[in-house]
């Protein structure tokens, strides 16, 4: 990354997520670091999902709806429609709790050879977003723990693009199991 204020890339995979896909939206446009570009990949949605998106949009916004494989599908069709130099996952039923979450990410990547930033997190009843049903507490990073099977919670887990898009795409394999692929 250069001196200039990095692009933030978030990318949103929904497929009939009609119901939550509006506060996702508001929460990316509510930040207050604002070089950020919000791709939404839509699988084709029957229920109002578009309407929804349609309706929440703005100039930082890029829409891309057609049918896919599953999420991890979309998530590389957003990986690779991204123009920013960090890039992130918001999902489509959740939501970035802090208006300054954005321009702290950036603070961490920009004070640090950092490779990812990731943070706790926080399930949220969805009837009522201020009560907490569980708390994920990530805790310090350390490859010994990586041997011992912990992981960071991946919707927190934010990266350059560069790395990104230099790894070979995320697939999903056998059910929900993810893996790198190095074909």
């Amino acid at each position: 990354m250069t001196n200039k204020l990095p692009k933030v890339s978030i990318i949103t995979a929904v497929f009939n997520g009609e119901q939550t896909v509006g506060q996702t939206i508001t929460s990316i446009k509510g930040q207050t670091y604002k070089n950020i570009e919000h791709i939404i990949i839509d699988g084709n949605s029957v229920d109002n999902t578009l309407d929804v998106i349609k309706s929440h949009n703005h100039p930082k916004l890029r829409i891309l709806s057609a049918p896919d494989q599953g999420i991890y599908h979309a998530l590389n069709k957003g990986i690779m429609l991204s123009t920013g130099d960090i890039i992130g996952f918001v999902h489509s039923d959740d939501f970035l709790c802090n208006k300054n979450a954005i321009k702290k990410i950036v603070q961490a990547f920009s004070m640090t050879h950092t490779l990812a930033v990731y943070s706790d997190l926080d399930y949220v009843a969805q009837s009522d977003p201020s009560k907490i049903i569980r708390h994920w507490s990530a805790g310090t990073f350390s490859p010994s723990r990586l041997k011992h099977g912990w992981m960071p919670p991946h919707p927190t887990l934010i990266f350059p693009v560069r790395p990104m898009k230099n790894m070979a795409c995320l697939r999903l394999i056998i059910g929900l199991q993810l893996i790198m692929s190095s074909s």
